[in-house]
Order: structure tokens, then C-alpha cells, then sequence
């Protein structure tokens, strides 16, 4: 039998239910191709055969609070055995570790090139497609393998993390959260190296908002200067100082700001200097702020649209959460052990991650009203729930379920998001059940007696 036709015979041997909802999204081709590129795919018969053990990594985020035996068991992803239906624990294992990493970071690309930027060009602002950029960590079982490969973050005096950390910074489209590419790794390399990883997967005709952390030349100039029409918005730092170039209007202006030799050490093609558009503001009850952009026509990018525009920022972080607080249920680390599982489980949250936010975007569509107004924690839920009943579902009643499943989810649409906070926000903490540990130059000092 030839591969092609082997891979073709594994696939369609899936569980049908399974199968056919997740061919909603993503094509089973993609699964082979990946495969293929990167050197996996075999002919050998296996109980786990590498396309079902890539569902499996995806369903693992899905199903974060059950064993991932009972996963595979509950969709059904083991072909039958001698021993039962059941794959055991130490049989996935090894499945996962023939699999690798390499075909779900691919299938990560090619699913969010099919997605992400199509949903980005479907809602542009002012001709540009609106992304945004910043960074996050993750937690991870605590290895001398993992602090090695992935690092720990300092205390100071207080000590290192207890836990490894993998840094992560992605670029997200911010009209429905759907990821658009993403790298991660070692803790100890910056955010702002990740950053400038990332622009090679910015389009064109674009506009990314950053965090002010990420406002250096070294990795905005590149943004505008490798691209067609590629621009930046972020917020300025108190410190930060410019010369002012061009006034545009009632606190609006050009200004021009040094390009340290540093940065210009570490990329010879940077400027000395590099012009941005500063924009002052203040909200009520707010301090005053100002906003750095590359866009720098005043007529074509009003002031007042991009002050509105920048607060979409905030989708990034709502997007963190959802993965971190919602599909992660705030554990305290991944589940995988070894770095190249946990790379690999990585990959498979955020293709799990846009696909529950390629779904919202559907309905949100047929509801006629912005993705972002639909309920994360009730798609995922349901999502959740439909695919459990698919993998034992006859195929002839799943695309009627899928129907009924949108319609589920229109019942949960949010109200429009509040511009102005009626209260000012507050941190609420839980007391801890033990008492206080001071410092050794806090506590009572011997004063004599005997020892």
C-alpha cells in the first residue's frame, strides 16, 4: 500500500462522529500534510496512529480536568486491541513521543493561516487589519530537564520561581481572539526578541497594537520598515523623550526621538533618529496619557478614533485569560513532563484555543453582532459537550446537533462592552490560613538566658 493511500485508510477509519466534527474546522489533509512535512507519517499499524494522536494532543486542552486515557477512551481514538478498546496510559505516551512536536506546530501554522487572517481582513479599521502583540508565561512541571531547557524566573532575596516558565508571546487578531502566529521557549529571552520573531507573519496593510514595554526602535522600526503599510500603536512612557517635529493639531503632533547606539550596534539598520506621531489624551477619572503611533496622517487615522482604538488592546489580555483561567482551569502547570511533550501540548492548546474561537466567530456572524460578544466559558462548555456526544453519535444526526449547538450559543451573547468603569477596581485578596513568616531582622531579639 502506498503512503498516501495508508494515511488516507487511517483517517477515514476514525470514529465517525469524532471525525466529522472536526472537519468542521480542520481539513484531515492538513493532518496528513503535516505529517508528511515533517518527516512522521509511517505505514505502520499502530492501536494510536499519528493522525489520532494528533486529536489527542488538541483534545487534551479540551478536556484539561480528565486523565488522558479517558480522553482517548471517551472519543474513541484507539483502534481496537487485544486487551479492549482502552489505550493505556504508558501506550499514549509513547504514541505522543513518536508524534513529536514538529506536526502540530505545523498544523498550528496552517490552520491559522486559513482562519486568523481571514478573520482579520473581515474587520478592518480604516483599511487596516488590526492585530495586537504581547507577551505571557505558562508554568511547568518542576525537572531539572524542564529548569534547564526552559529556565526560571529570579526573586531576588526571595528566591527563584518554584516552577519553570515558558515565555510566550503571540499576535492575535483583536476583533475575535483568533491566534495568529505565535513562538514561545526559554523564559530568559526577552519579549522583545520573541516580538520581533513574530513580524514575519504580520501582513500587510495592517495596524498592531503593542504594549508600551514593547516601544523601543530596535523593535518597532523593523515592524514599519519591513512591510507595505505595516504600522504600530502603543503607549508612551513617562520617561521617554522626543523633540517636537510638526504640529498636527490640539495635542497632536510629530515628534522625533533618538535611537540609542545600542540598539543601532545590535541592527546597523536602524536610524539614528525615527519619527512617530504622539497623541495626548485623558479619560475622566484618568491620568493623562500619551499614544506613539506609525500612523501619521492626521486626516486619513483621526486622533480621536485612534485614542478609542488603542483600549482594544485590552482584547490580548481577555484572551490570555481565556486560555490560561478558562481552558487551563488555573492549574498550576501543564500536564505534560518532558519539554518536547510540553512544546507539543503548547501547540495543541492554541489550535484547541482557535477553534473554539473560530466556532464564536460563526455564530457571532449569524447572530450579527461582534465575536467578542460571545460567552468563551459557554462555547467552550458546549464545545466541550457536543464533541463527548459526537463520538458516540450516528453520523447521520451530528450535522442537525452542530446546528442546534450554534444555536445554543446564541442565547449566550454578551451586552456591549462598558467604555467607561461606573467603579474603580479592586483587588480582593484571600486571607492566608497560616500566620505570617518575617523576615530574621524582623522577629524579637535573645536578649541573655540560657541556651
Amino acid at each position: 500500500m502506498r503512503l498516501s493511500e495508508s494515511l488516507t485508510s487511517v483517517a477515514a477509519s476514525a470514529n465517525p462522529g469524532v471525525a466529522e466534527q472536526f472537519r468542521q474546522h480542520i481539513d484531515p489533509a492538513w493532518v496528513e500534510e503535516a505529517l508528511r512535512a515533517t518527516g512522521t507519517a509511517t505505514i505502520r499499524h499502530r492501536r494510536l496512529p499519528a493522525p489520532r494522536v494528533a486529536w489527542l494532543v488538541i483534545a487534551m486542552a479540551l478536556f484539561r480536568n480528565r486523565p488522558i486515557t479517558e480522553v482517548a477512551d471517551k472519543l474513541d481514538l484507539a483502534l481496537p486491541g487485544r486487551r479492549g478498546p482502552t489505550a493505556s496510559s504508558s501506550a499514549i505516551t509513547q504514541a505522543r513521543v513518536r508524534l513529536g512536536e514538529e506536526p502540530l506546530e505545523w498544523l498550528f501554522g496552517r490552520t491559522a493561516q486559513a482562519w486568523a487572517y481571514d478573520s482579520a481582513d473581515r474587520h478592518r479599521w480604516r483599511g487596516l487589519a488590526l492585530y495586537g502583540v504581547d507577551g505571557t508565561t505558562l508554568r511547568v512541571p518542576d525537572s531539572e530537564e524542564n529548569r534547564t531547557e526552559f529556565g526560571v524566573a529570579s526573586g531576588g532575596h526571595r528566591g527563584n520561581s518554584g516552577y519553570p516558565l515558558v515565555r510566550l508571546v503571540a499576535l492575535m487578531v483583536l476583533r475575535s481572539h483568533l491566534l495568529a502566529t505565535v513562538r514561545f521557549g526559554a523564559y530568559a529571552k526577552s519579549e522583545h526578541a520573541y516580538a520581533t520573531d513574530l513580524w514575519s507573519g504580520v501582513p500587510d496593510n495592517s495596524l498592531t497594537i503593542v504594549d508600551r514595554g514593547f516601544l523601543a526602535a530596535g523593535v518597532l522600526v523593523p515592524l514599519h520598515r519591513d512591510g507595505a503599510n505595516r504600522h504600530w500603536l502603543t503607549r508612551g512612557k513617562k520617561n521617554l523623550r522626543w523633540r517636537t517635529v510638526e504640529r498636527l493639531g490640539r495635542h497632536d503632533e510629530l515628534v522625533e526621538m533618538k535611537v540609542s547606539s545600542q540598539a543601532r550596534k545590535h541592527d546597523p539598520a536602524l536610524p539614528k533618529t525615527w519619527i512617530a506621531r504622539a497623541i495626548r489624551y485623558q479619560r475622566k477619572g484618568y491620568r493623562p496619557q500619551v499614544l506613539l503611533t506609525s500612523l501619521l496622517d492626521p486626516v486619513a487615522y483621526p486622533a480621536s478614533e485612534i485614542v478609542e482604538l488603542y483600549h482594544e488592546r485590552w482584547e490580548l489580555e481577555l484572551g490570555y485569560d481565556e486560555i490560561k483561567t478558562e481552558m487551563l482551569e488555573r492549574e498550576e502547570t501543564l500536564r505534560s513532563r518532558s519539554p518536547v511533550a510540553i512544546r507539543q501540548e503548547i501547540w495543541g492548546v492554541l489550535i484547541a484555543y482557535n477553534l473554539v474561537r473560530l466556532e464564536m466567530e460563526g455564530v457571532a456572524d449569524e447572530a450579527h453582532v461582534e465575536p467578542t460578544r460571545i460567552s468563551f466559558v459557554v462555547a467552550l462548555r458546549l464545545i466541550c459537550d457536543e464533541w463527548s456526544w459526537c463520538a458516540i453519535a450516528s453520523p447521520g444526526a451530528i450535522p442537525r446537533h452542530l446546528s442546534e449547538l450554534r444555536a445554543s450559543l446564541q442565547r449566550f451573547i454578551l451586552p456591549p462592552r462598558r467604555t467607561e468603569r461606573s467603579y474603580p477596581r479592586a483587588v480582593k485578596i484571600k486571607m492566608s490560613n497560616y500566620a505570617k513568616k518575617r523576615r530574621p531582622d524582623q522577629t524579637t531579639t535573645n536578649t541573655g538566658g540560657p541556651k
